[in-house]
Protein backbone atom coordinates (compact mmCIF):
# COMPACT_ATOMS: atom_id res chain seq x y z
CA UNK A 1 0.00 0.00 0.00
CA UNK A 2 1.31 3.44 -0.99
CA UNK A 3 1.92 5.85 1.93
CA UNK A 4 1.44 9.59 1.48
CA UNK A 5 2.79 12.13 3.93
CA UNK A 6 1.10 15.50 4.44
CA UNK A 7 3.14 18.06 6.33
CA UNK A 8 1.17 20.41 8.54
CA UNK A 9 2.91 23.45 9.98
CA UNK A 10 1.02 24.69 13.00
CA UNK A 11 2.11 28.20 13.89
CA UNK A 12 3.17 29.02 17.44
CA UNK A 13 0.89 32.08 17.79
CA UNK A 14 -2.55 31.56 19.28
CA UNK A 15 -5.07 34.42 19.24
CA UNK A 16 -7.33 34.43 22.25
CA UNK A 17 -10.33 36.48 23.28
CA UNK A 18 -9.72 39.83 24.95
CA UNK A 19 -12.34 40.76 27.54
CA UNK A 20 -11.17 44.39 27.45
CA UNK A 21 -12.65 44.89 23.98
CA UNK A 22 -15.96 46.55 24.86
CA UNK A 23 -18.63 48.47 23.00
CA UNK A 24 -21.21 50.89 24.42
CA UNK A 25 -24.78 49.69 23.82
CA UNK A 26 -28.23 51.04 24.52
CA UNK A 27 -29.61 49.72 27.81
CA UNK A 28 -33.23 48.94 27.08
CA UNK A 29 -35.23 48.82 30.31
CA UNK A 30 -38.30 47.88 28.24
CA UNK A 31 -40.89 48.99 30.81
CA UNK A 32 -42.06 52.55 30.17
CA UNK A 33 -42.81 53.30 33.81
CA UNK A 34 -39.34 52.19 34.85
CA UNK A 35 -37.76 54.34 32.14
CA UNK A 36 -39.73 57.38 33.35
CA UNK A 37 -38.63 56.67 36.94
CA UNK A 38 -34.94 56.66 35.97
CA UNK A 39 -35.35 59.87 33.98
CA UNK A 40 -37.19 61.43 36.92
CA UNK A 41 -34.31 60.71 39.28
CA UNK A 42 -31.84 62.40 36.94
CA UNK A 43 -34.23 65.34 36.49
CA UNK A 44 -34.35 65.82 40.27
CA UNK A 45 -30.61 66.55 40.44
CA UNK A 46 -29.34 70.10 40.55
CA UNK A 47 -27.12 71.29 37.69
CA UNK A 48 -24.09 71.12 39.97
CA UNK A 49 -24.94 67.52 40.87
CA UNK A 50 -25.42 66.69 37.20
CA UNK A 51 -22.02 68.17 36.35
CA UNK A 52 -20.34 66.26 39.17
CA UNK A 53 -21.88 62.86 38.31
CA UNK A 54 -21.22 63.29 34.58
CA UNK A 55 -17.61 64.26 35.27
CA UNK A 56 -17.11 61.03 37.19
CA UNK A 57 -18.69 59.02 34.37
CA UNK A 58 -16.43 60.64 31.80
CA UNK A 59 -13.28 60.02 33.82
CA UNK A 60 -14.13 56.32 33.96
CA UNK A 61 -15.29 55.79 30.39
CA UNK A 62 -14.03 58.47 27.98
CA UNK A 63 -10.85 56.54 27.18
CA UNK A 64 -12.74 53.30 26.61
CA UNK A 65 -14.98 54.53 23.77
CA UNK A 66 -14.41 56.61 20.67
CA UNK A 67 -16.94 59.45 20.46
CA UNK A 68 -18.59 58.75 23.79
CA UNK A 69 -20.52 62.05 23.72
CA UNK A 70 -22.30 61.12 20.50
CA UNK A 71 -23.07 57.66 21.91
CA UNK A 72 -24.68 59.09 25.05
CA UNK A 73 -26.58 61.67 23.02
CA UNK A 74 -27.92 58.96 20.73
CA UNK A 75 -29.14 56.94 23.71
CA UNK A 76 -30.72 60.03 25.22
CA UNK A 77 -32.70 60.53 22.00
CA UNK A 78 -34.09 57.02 22.31
CA UNK A 79 -35.88 57.88 25.59
CA UNK A 80 -37.12 61.40 24.79
CA UNK A 81 -40.53 59.88 23.99
CA UNK A 82 -40.92 59.24 27.73
CA UNK A 83 -40.34 62.88 28.62
CA UNK A 84 -42.57 65.94 28.56
CA UNK A 85 -42.45 67.42 25.03
CA UNK A 86 -41.63 70.89 26.34
CA UNK A 87 -38.64 69.76 28.43
CA UNK A 88 -35.60 72.05 28.18
CA UNK A 89 -32.42 70.32 29.35
CA UNK A 90 -28.80 71.34 29.55
CA UNK A 91 -26.29 69.47 27.39
CA UNK A 92 -24.79 67.75 30.45
CA UNK A 93 -28.19 66.62 31.72
CA UNK A 94 -28.96 65.09 28.33
CA UNK A 95 -25.63 63.25 28.37
CA UNK A 96 -26.20 62.00 31.90
CA UNK A 97 -29.64 60.68 31.02
CA UNK A 98 -28.03 58.96 28.03
CA UNK A 99 -25.43 57.43 30.35
CA UNK A 100 -28.20 55.89 32.45
CA UNK A 101 -29.41 54.07 29.34
CA UNK A 102 -25.98 52.86 28.24
CA UNK A 103 -24.14 49.65 29.09
CA UNK A 104 -20.81 48.14 28.13
CA UNK A 105 -20.71 44.82 26.32
CA UNK A 106 -17.50 42.77 26.10
CA UNK A 107 -17.79 41.43 22.56
CA UNK A 108 -15.33 38.54 22.90
CA UNK A 109 -15.36 37.80 26.61
CA UNK A 110 -16.36 34.18 25.92
CA UNK A 111 -14.42 33.28 22.76
CA UNK A 112 -12.76 34.38 19.53
CA UNK A 113 -12.98 31.70 16.86
CA UNK A 114 -14.13 30.44 13.43
CA UNK A 115 -11.91 32.64 11.24
CA UNK A 116 -11.96 33.37 7.53
CA UNK A 117 -9.22 35.18 5.59
CA UNK A 118 -8.94 37.10 2.29
CA UNK A 119 -6.60 39.44 0.49
CA UNK A 120 -6.84 42.90 2.09
CA UNK A 121 -8.24 45.63 -0.21
CA UNK A 122 -5.25 47.87 0.65
CA UNK A 123 -1.89 46.46 -0.46
CA UNK A 124 0.00 49.78 -0.30
CA UNK A 125 3.39 49.72 1.45
CA UNK A 126 3.59 45.92 1.60
CA UNK A 127 7.11 44.57 0.86
CA UNK A 128 7.57 42.56 -2.33
CA UNK A 129 6.71 38.91 -1.80
CA UNK A 130 4.38 39.67 1.12
CA UNK A 131 0.61 40.26 1.12
CA UNK A 132 -1.64 42.09 3.53
CA UNK A 133 -4.53 39.92 4.67
CA UNK A 134 -7.85 40.62 6.37
CA UNK A 135 -9.34 38.03 8.70
CA UNK A 136 -12.90 37.90 10.00
CA UNK A 137 -13.64 36.13 13.27
CA UNK A 138 -16.65 35.24 15.35
CA UNK A 139 -16.49 37.12 18.64
CA UNK A 140 -18.77 35.81 21.39
CA UNK A 141 -19.65 37.58 24.62
CA UNK A 142 -22.24 37.63 27.38
CA UNK A 143 -25.35 35.59 26.58
CA UNK A 144 -23.40 33.83 23.80
CA UNK A 145 -24.21 36.64 21.38
CA UNK A 146 -21.88 36.49 18.38
CA UNK A 147 -20.69 39.47 16.35
CA UNK A 148 -18.25 39.92 13.47
CA UNK A 149 -14.79 41.37 14.05
CA UNK A 150 -11.74 41.77 11.82
CA UNK A 151 -7.99 41.41 12.23
CA UNK A 152 -5.35 42.71 9.83
CA UNK A 153 -1.91 41.28 9.21
CA UNK A 154 0.79 40.31 6.75
CA UNK A 155 1.56 36.90 5.27
CA UNK A 156 5.25 36.94 4.45
CA UNK A 157 6.91 35.37 1.44
CA UNK A 158 8.89 33.03 3.69
CA UNK A 159 5.69 31.63 5.22
CA UNK A 160 5.66 33.72 8.40
CA UNK A 161 2.47 35.42 9.55
CA UNK A 162 2.25 38.68 11.51
CA UNK A 163 -1.17 39.77 12.77
CA UNK A 164 -1.86 43.21 14.27
CA UNK A 165 -3.58 43.25 17.65
CA UNK A 166 -6.81 45.25 17.35
CA UNK A 167 -7.64 48.25 19.51
CA UNK A 168 -9.42 47.79 22.85
CA UNK A 169 -12.06 50.36 21.80
CA UNK A 170 -13.82 48.81 18.80
CA UNK A 171 -16.31 50.90 16.86
CA UNK A 172 -19.80 49.82 15.88
CA UNK A 173 -21.29 50.97 12.62
CA UNK A 174 -24.27 53.26 12.29
CA UNK A 175 -27.36 52.24 10.38
CA UNK A 176 -27.79 54.46 7.32
CA UNK A 177 -31.30 55.90 7.57
CA UNK A 178 -31.57 56.80 3.87
CA UNK A 179 -30.60 53.32 2.65
CA UNK A 180 -32.39 52.65 -0.64
CA UNK A 181 -34.41 49.50 -1.25
CA UNK A 182 -34.91 48.19 -4.76
CA UNK A 183 -38.67 47.59 -5.08
CA UNK A 184 -38.32 44.87 -7.71
CA UNK A 185 -35.88 42.87 -5.59
CA UNK A 186 -37.87 43.60 -2.42
CA UNK A 187 -41.02 42.18 -4.04
CA UNK A 188 -39.11 39.14 -5.36
CA UNK A 189 -37.84 38.36 -1.86
CA UNK A 190 -41.36 38.59 -0.43
CA UNK A 191 -42.57 36.17 -3.11
CA UNK A 192 -39.74 33.75 -2.33
CA UNK A 193 -40.64 34.00 1.36
CA UNK A 194 -44.20 32.96 0.52
CA UNK A 195 -45.54 36.28 1.77
CA UNK A 196 -46.90 37.81 -1.43
CA UNK A 197 -50.47 39.12 -1.18
CA UNK A 198 -52.83 41.81 -2.48
CA UNK A 199 -52.18 43.78 0.70
CA UNK A 200 -48.43 43.72 0.15
CA UNK A 201 -48.95 44.92 -3.42
CA UNK A 202 -51.03 47.82 -2.11
CA UNK A 203 -48.13 48.82 0.19
CA UNK A 204 -45.46 48.56 -2.51
CA UNK A 205 -47.54 50.17 -5.25
CA UNK A 206 -47.39 53.47 -3.37
CA UNK A 207 -43.58 53.43 -3.49
CA UNK A 208 -41.13 54.39 -6.22
CA UNK A 209 -38.69 52.01 -7.88
CA UNK A 210 -36.31 52.78 -5.01
CA UNK A 211 -37.49 53.75 -1.55
CA UNK A 212 -36.24 54.39 1.99
CA UNK A 213 -37.48 53.04 5.29
CA UNK A 214 -39.21 56.39 5.88
CA UNK A 215 -41.03 56.05 2.55
CA UNK A 216 -42.12 52.54 3.51
CA UNK A 217 -43.38 53.66 6.92
CA UNK A 218 -45.50 56.43 5.38
CA UNK A 219 -47.11 53.90 3.06
CA UNK A 220 -47.66 51.45 5.90
CA UNK A 221 -49.11 53.98 8.32
CA UNK A 222 -51.50 55.34 5.75
CA UNK A 223 -52.88 51.92 4.88
CA UNK A 224 -53.14 50.87 8.54
CA UNK A 225 -55.36 53.88 9.20
CA UNK A 226 -57.65 52.88 6.34
CA UNK A 227 -57.64 49.16 7.17
CA UNK A 228 -56.93 49.14 10.91
CA UNK A 229 -59.26 46.18 11.54
CA UNK A 230 -58.03 44.05 8.62
CA UNK A 231 -55.92 41.03 9.79
CA UNK A 232 -54.50 40.53 6.28
CA UNK A 233 -53.20 44.10 6.18
CA UNK A 234 -51.64 43.73 9.63
CA UNK A 235 -49.91 40.53 8.48
CA UNK A 236 -48.67 42.26 5.31
CA UNK A 237 -47.26 45.14 7.33
CA UNK A 238 -45.47 42.70 9.63
CA UNK A 239 -43.84 40.95 6.66
CA UNK A 240 -42.64 44.09 4.88
CA UNK A 241 -41.29 45.62 8.08
CA UNK A 242 -39.46 42.41 8.96
CA UNK A 243 -37.85 42.20 5.52
CA UNK A 244 -36.91 45.89 5.50
CA UNK A 245 -35.35 45.65 8.97
CA UNK A 246 -33.32 42.59 7.95
CA UNK A 247 -31.88 44.39 4.89
CA UNK A 248 -29.98 47.42 6.07
CA UNK A 249 -26.76 49.33 5.56
CA UNK A 250 -23.99 50.14 8.04
CA UNK A 251 -21.43 52.92 7.83
CA UNK A 252 -18.15 53.36 9.72
CA UNK A 253 -16.23 56.62 10.12
CA UNK A 254 -13.26 57.10 7.80
CA UNK A 255 -10.74 57.03 10.65
CA UNK A 256 -11.82 53.56 11.83
CA UNK A 257 -9.55 50.82 10.49
CA UNK A 258 -11.13 47.42 9.64
CA UNK A 259 -9.28 45.90 12.59
CA UNK A 260 -11.19 48.21 14.95
CA UNK A 261 -14.64 47.46 13.53
CA UNK A 262 -17.31 45.26 15.02
CA UNK A 263 -20.52 44.36 13.21
CA UNK A 264 -22.95 43.71 16.04
CA UNK A 265 -26.46 42.27 15.51
CA UNK A 266 -28.93 45.00 14.54
CA UNK A 267 -31.97 43.11 13.19
CA UNK A 268 -34.39 40.90 15.11
CA UNK A 269 -33.48 37.87 13.00
CA UNK A 270 -29.84 38.05 14.12
CA UNK A 271 -30.47 39.27 17.67
CA UNK A 272 -28.86 36.17 19.22
CA UNK A 273 -25.86 36.17 16.92
CA UNK A 274 -24.14 36.62 13.56
CA UNK A 275 -22.24 33.37 13.23
CA UNK A 276 -19.39 31.91 11.15
CA UNK A 277 -18.77 34.37 8.33
CA UNK A 278 -17.41 32.89 5.11
CA UNK A 279 -15.54 35.88 3.69
CA UNK A 280 -14.76 35.95 -0.02
CA UNK A 281 -13.07 38.42 -2.37
CA UNK A 282 -15.40 38.25 -5.37
CA UNK A 283 -14.15 39.41 -8.77
CA UNK A 284 -16.94 40.59 -11.05
CA UNK A 285 -16.96 39.96 -14.81
CA UNK A 286 -15.71 43.53 -15.35
CA UNK A 287 -12.90 42.94 -12.78
CA UNK A 288 -14.52 45.06 -10.07
CA UNK A 289 -13.93 43.57 -6.62
CA UNK A 290 -16.67 43.12 -4.04
CA UNK A 291 -16.20 41.47 -0.67
CA UNK A 292 -19.06 39.20 0.39
CA UNK A 293 -19.55 37.59 3.76
CA UNK A 294 -22.15 34.84 4.09
CA UNK A 295 -23.12 34.08 7.68
CA UNK A 296 -25.77 32.48 9.87
CA UNK A 297 -28.26 34.78 11.55
CA UNK A 298 -29.72 33.43 14.79
CA UNK A 299 -32.59 34.87 16.82
CA UNK A 300 -32.49 32.33 19.63
CA UNK A 301 -34.88 29.93 17.88
CA UNK A 302 -34.30 30.05 14.12
CA UNK A 303 -31.24 30.05 11.87
CA UNK A 304 -31.29 31.99 8.61
CA UNK A 305 -28.61 32.52 5.95
CA UNK A 306 -27.60 36.18 5.53
CA UNK A 307 -24.92 38.01 3.59
CA UNK A 308 -23.09 41.32 3.74
CA UNK A 309 -21.28 43.02 0.92
CA UNK A 310 -18.75 45.85 0.85
CA UNK A 311 -16.22 47.31 -1.56
CA UNK A 312 -14.27 49.45 0.89
CA UNK A 313 -14.88 48.13 4.45
CA UNK A 314 -16.56 51.46 5.20
CA UNK A 315 -20.12 50.76 4.11
CA UNK A 316 -21.68 47.33 4.52
CA UNK A 317 -24.94 46.22 2.95
CA UNK A 318 -26.64 43.52 5.03
CA UNK A 319 -28.96 41.33 2.96
CA UNK A 320 -31.29 38.39 3.40
CA UNK A 321 -30.82 35.29 1.27
CA UNK A 322 -34.06 33.79 0.02
CA UNK A 323 -35.26 30.94 -2.17
CA UNK A 324 -36.15 27.32 -1.44
CA UNK A 325 -32.44 26.38 -1.19
CA UNK A 326 -31.46 29.24 1.14
CA UNK A 327 -31.68 27.37 4.39
CA UNK A 328 -29.57 25.73 7.07
CA UNK A 329 -26.01 26.83 7.90
CA UNK A 330 -22.70 27.29 6.13
CA UNK A 331 -23.28 28.84 2.71
CA UNK A 332 -20.04 29.79 0.91
CA UNK A 333 -19.90 31.78 -2.33
CA UNK A 334 -17.43 31.01 -5.13
CA UNK A 335 -15.02 33.94 -5.77
CA UNK A 336 -16.30 34.52 -9.33
CA UNK A 337 -19.13 33.54 -11.65
CA UNK A 338 -18.83 30.26 -13.53
CA UNK A 339 -20.68 29.89 -16.79
CA UNK A 340 -22.31 33.25 -16.19
CA UNK A 341 -23.85 32.20 -12.87
CA UNK A 342 -23.16 32.76 -9.21
CA UNK A 343 -22.33 29.54 -7.38
CA UNK A 344 -22.52 28.64 -3.72
CA UNK A 345 -21.66 25.59 -1.64
CA UNK A 346 -24.14 24.80 1.12
CA UNK A 347 -25.53 22.07 3.34
CA UNK A 348 -29.29 21.90 2.78
CA UNK A 349 -30.09 18.68 4.61
CA UNK A 350 -27.81 19.10 7.61
CA UNK A 351 -25.36 16.35 6.61
CA UNK A 352 -24.24 16.63 2.95
CA UNK A 353 -22.69 19.21 0.64
CA UNK A 354 -24.67 20.78 -2.20
CA UNK A 355 -23.73 23.03 -5.12
CA UNK A 356 -26.17 25.87 -5.78
CA UNK A 357 -26.49 28.08 -8.86
CA UNK A 358 -28.28 31.39 -9.35
CA UNK A 359 -28.55 34.44 -11.57
CA UNK A 360 -29.04 36.57 -8.46
CA UNK A 361 -26.74 36.36 -5.41
CA UNK A 362 -29.73 37.02 -3.12
CA UNK A 363 -32.06 34.26 -4.37
CA UNK A 364 -31.21 30.54 -4.46
CA UNK A 365 -33.60 27.96 -5.88
CA UNK A 366 -31.30 25.51 -7.67
CA UNK A 367 -29.19 22.93 -5.83
CA UNK A 368 -27.44 19.66 -6.69
CA UNK A 369 -25.94 17.11 -4.33
CA UNK A 370 -22.16 17.47 -4.39
CA UNK A 371 -20.79 15.10 -1.74
CA UNK A 372 -22.22 12.82 0.93
CA UNK A 373 -20.30 11.69 4.01
CA UNK A 374 -18.07 8.78 2.99
CA UNK A 375 -15.25 8.19 5.49
CA UNK A 376 -15.65 7.40 9.21
CA UNK A 377 -14.22 10.79 10.26
CA UNK A 378 -17.15 12.55 8.52
CA UNK A 379 -19.88 9.96 9.02
CA UNK A 380 -22.17 12.25 11.07
CA UNK A 381 -22.06 15.21 8.67
CA UNK A 382 -19.85 17.21 6.34
CA UNK A 383 -19.83 20.89 5.48
CA UNK A 384 -17.69 23.47 3.80
CA UNK A 385 -14.88 25.36 5.49
CA UNK A 386 -15.17 28.52 3.44
CA UNK A 387 -15.30 29.62 -0.17
CA UNK A 388 -13.55 27.43 -2.77
CA UNK A 389 -10.01 28.49 -3.72
CA UNK A 390 -9.05 28.52 -7.39
CA UNK A 391 -5.94 26.57 -8.44
CA UNK A 392 -4.74 25.51 -11.88
CA UNK A 393 -5.84 21.96 -11.07
CA UNK A 394 -9.32 22.69 -9.80
CA UNK A 395 -11.34 24.38 -7.07
CA UNK A 396 -9.91 23.51 -3.67
CA UNK A 397 -12.80 23.26 -1.23
CA UNK A 398 -11.88 22.78 2.41
CA UNK A 399 -14.42 20.71 4.29
CA UNK A 400 -15.16 19.82 7.88
CA UNK A 401 -16.31 16.40 8.93
CA UNK A 402 -18.00 15.30 12.13
CA UNK A 403 -17.37 11.74 13.26
CA UNK A 404 -17.46 9.62 16.42
CA UNK A 405 -17.69 11.55 19.70
CA UNK A 406 -18.67 14.66 17.65
CA UNK A 407 -15.05 15.29 16.74
CA UNK A 408 -14.62 17.93 14.04
CA UNK A 409 -11.74 17.50 11.58
CA UNK A 410 -10.79 19.28 8.36
CA UNK A 411 -10.39 17.70 4.93
CA UNK A 412 -10.78 18.87 1.35
CA UNK A 413 -12.42 18.24 -2.02
CA UNK A 414 -11.11 19.13 -5.47
CA UNK A 415 -13.77 20.31 -7.94
CA UNK A 416 -13.52 20.67 -11.70
CA UNK A 417 -12.75 24.28 -12.71
CA UNK A 418 -15.37 24.49 -15.44
CA UNK A 419 -17.95 22.22 -13.85
CA UNK A 420 -17.68 22.40 -10.04
CA UNK A 421 -20.44 19.80 -9.69
CA UNK A 422 -17.75 17.24 -10.61
CA UNK A 423 -15.67 16.11 -7.63
CA UNK A 424 -12.31 15.09 -9.11
CA UNK A 425 -10.42 14.46 -5.88
CA UNK A 426 -10.76 14.34 -2.13
CA UNK A 427 -8.80 13.68 1.02
CA UNK A 428 -9.75 10.24 2.23
CA UNK A 429 -8.49 11.12 5.73
CA UNK A 430 -8.53 14.54 7.45
CA UNK A 431 -5.62 16.91 6.96
CA UNK A 432 -6.11 18.58 10.35
CA UNK A 433 -7.32 16.93 13.55
CA UNK A 434 -7.47 18.36 17.09
CA UNK A 435 -4.25 17.83 19.01
CA UNK A 436 -4.22 17.16 22.72
CA UNK A 437 -3.75 20.84 23.58
CA UNK A 438 -6.48 21.94 21.13
CA UNK A 439 -9.27 19.59 22.08
CA UNK A 440 -10.49 21.34 25.27
CA UNK A 441 -12.76 24.36 25.08
CA UNK A 442 -16.36 25.57 24.96
CA UNK A 443 -17.08 22.89 22.33
CA UNK A 444 -14.42 20.16 22.81
CA UNK A 445 -12.65 18.17 20.09
CA UNK A 446 -13.06 20.70 17.28
CA UNK A 447 -10.81 22.24 14.66
CA UNK A 448 -12.73 24.49 12.29
CA UNK A 449 -12.16 27.20 9.71
CA UNK A 450 -14.42 29.42 7.64
CA UNK A 451 -11.91 30.22 4.92
CA UNK A 452 -8.24 30.05 3.90
CA UNK A 453 -5.96 31.80 1.40
CA UNK A 454 -3.21 30.70 -1.00
CA UNK A 455 0.12 32.55 -1.06
CA UNK A 456 3.46 31.51 -2.56
CA UNK A 457 2.30 27.96 -3.27
CA UNK A 458 1.17 27.48 0.33
CA UNK A 459 -2.29 27.07 1.75
CA UNK A 460 -2.56 29.40 4.75
CA UNK A 461 -5.44 28.38 6.98
CA UNK A 462 -6.53 30.15 10.16
CA UNK A 463 -8.48 27.73 12.31
CA UNK A 464 -10.40 27.64 15.58
CA UNK A 465 -9.58 25.37 18.45
CA UNK A 466 -12.64 24.00 20.23
CA UNK A 467 -14.56 27.30 20.00
CA UNK A 468 -12.15 29.16 22.26
CA UNK A 469 -9.14 30.51 20.33
CA UNK A 470 -7.61 30.78 16.86
CA UNK A 471 -4.29 29.74 15.30
CA UNK A 472 -2.76 29.18 11.86
CA UNK A 473 -1.85 26.04 9.95
CA UNK A 474 -0.05 26.03 6.58
CA UNK A 475 0.31 23.31 3.95
CA UNK A 476 2.37 22.95 0.81
CA UNK A 477 -0.20 23.41 -1.97
CA UNK A 478 1.47 21.06 -4.45
CA UNK A 479 1.80 18.40 -1.79
CA UNK A 480 -1.86 18.72 -0.83
CA UNK A 481 -3.10 18.64 -4.41
CA UNK A 482 -0.88 15.67 -5.24
CA UNK A 483 -2.45 13.78 -2.36
CA UNK A 484 -5.97 14.60 -3.58
CA UNK A 485 -5.99 11.90 -6.22
CA UNK A 486 -9.09 11.17 -8.32
CA UNK A 487 -11.75 9.39 -6.28
CA UNK A 488 -11.18 6.06 -8.03
CA UNK A 489 -7.50 6.09 -7.01
CA UNK A 490 -8.05 7.52 -3.56
CA UNK A 491 -9.42 4.26 -2.22
CA UNK A 492 -5.93 2.72 -2.46
CA UNK A 493 -4.25 5.51 -0.45
CA UNK A 494 -4.16 6.05 3.26
CA UNK A 495 -2.12 9.04 4.47
CA UNK A 496 0.18 9.44 7.39
CA UNK A 497 -0.23 12.94 8.85
CA UNK A 498 3.07 14.24 10.14
CA UNK A 499 3.09 17.43 12.21
CA UNK A 500 5.89 19.98 11.86
CA UNK A 501 7.02 21.61 15.08
CA UNK A 502 6.37 25.39 15.16
CA UNK A 503 9.45 27.46 14.33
Amino acid sequence: MRVVEINVDRGSDVFRSNHKRVIAMYLDLVNGDRIRSVIGRVMSLTEDEVDDVLDRVMKCFVDRHNGINSILREHFEKVTQYMAPDSVLSENRQLLIGAHFTKEYSIESAALFNPSIVLHPDQSGVPAGDIRALMSLRATGEGHISSIVFWQGVIHGDGGITMDSPDNSPSTGKIISDHLYDKKLFRMKLVEMGCHSHEIDSILDQLGDHFTMANLERSVEGLLKLHHECPAMKAAVKHVRHLAQANYELSFDDHVAPGDMVIFPMADGESAGMEDVRLVRFVEDDQRVTYYGTYTAYDGFNVLPQMFETTDFRRFRIMTLTGKCARNKGMALFPRKIGGQYMMVSRLDGESLYLMKSDNPHIWNNAKLLQKPVSPWESVQIGNCGSPLETDRGWLLLTHGVGPMRQYCIGALLLDLDDPSRVIGRTREPILVPTEDERDGYVPNVVYTCGAIIHKDRLVMPYAMSDRATGFATFGLDELLAYMKPKTVMKRIRPVIREVDPV
